[in-house]
């Protein structure tokens, strides 16, 4: 490898701006068909063991950070489950192939989590295709731009709720039952927890929900051993931009959000993830790690 993650580099030129075409492809969106395919960390994240015979599950983790996530994370020596829409066959066999290429034992599941009994027999076949269960990260999300509220439809609301809040109460209430001491939940937030975007409040709503339900659980969990913690990505360059995630003019405009005045790539936020599951943050519960190019929070 000519540079990874531990490479001293300037954060700001790392890597080069998206500049995307406008481009549309429908709910979820395949990553494998975007300009340009963002970039997973297939060539640049490096292992050094720090998650090594751990068993990890990662919702959403077939393309964008929760793929990068599941790379990251074999790299380190987790062996990883993906969950993935039945559409995402493509993107989900492409991440399996780099877990398995890294050695690890690596298992797909093709699941609707907006279904609470699904969600329930997804954490089922994990923990039994594993072996067990002490990572979990809680990262598909819906996320559909819509300008004003007259037109936000009823239906949108509750599945984007049911997708981003609801799966990840069901999801995180059975993988419970097989989590013991030293064992971590990660959940996805967003910048947009903090500064809502008017085209996405259904959105911005549940990302708030999860970040203050992950401090809450914190709290709850903190005397069985078990840590939870948040990323709140800023703009990061995946799917949910070019399946509705965003209207033409902030594509078009995608770069120009951040302070480093790029798009973030999902190999970025993977480093995150692993140190919230590893060891390493072993006095670290309660709080969300910010990653978003610059651009502060409260």
């Amino acid at each position: 490898m000519s540079r990874d993650q531990y490479s001293f580099t300037n954060p700001v030129e790392q890597y080069d701006r998206v500049e995307p075409p406008v481009q549309h492809q429908p709910v979820p969106g395949v990553q494998a068909r975007m300009t340009p395919v963002p970039d997973l960390g297939e060539t640049t994240y490096r292992g050094s063991g720090r998650l090594a015979g751990r068993k990890a599950l990662i919702t959403g983790g077939d393309s964008g950070i929760g793929g990068a996530v599941a790379i990251a994370f074999a790299r380190e020596g987790a062996d990883v489950v993906i969950v993935h829409l039945p559409a995402e066959q493509e993107d989900a066999a492409h991440v399996l192939d780099q877990i398995e290429k890294a050695g690890r034992k690596g298992h797909a599941i093709a699941a609707d989590i907006t279904d609470p009994t699904r969600c329930r027999a997804l954490v089922s076949e994990a923990v039994s295709v594993l072996g067990g269960l002490d990572i979990l990260v809680n990262n598909a999300g819906k996320q559909v731009a819509v300008a004003q509220i007259a037109d936000l439809s009823d239906e949108q609301f509750e599945l984007t709720f049911r997708t981003n809040v609801f799966a990840n109460f069901w999801i995180t209430k059975s993988a419970l039952d097989h989590m013991s001491a030293g064992a971590s939940i990660i959940n996805t937030a967003s910048l947009e927890a903090y500064k809502p975007s008017p085209e996405r409040i259904d959105y911005a709503a549940t990302k708030a929900a999860i970040n203050n339900f992950s401090k809450g659980l914190a709290l709850q969990l903190a005397s069985r051993g078990i840590r939870v913690n948040v990323v709140a990505p800023g703009p990061v360059w995946t799917a949910l931009q070019i399946s509705g995630g965003v209207s033409d003019e902030q594509m078009k405009a995608f770069d120009d959000e951040s302070t480093y005045k790029r798009s973030g790539q999902p190999a970025e936020l993977a480093p995150a993830y692993v140190f919230l599951a590893s060891a390493e943050s072993s006095y670290v519960s309660g709080a969300t790690l910010n990653v978003n190019g610059g651009m502060v929070t409260p």
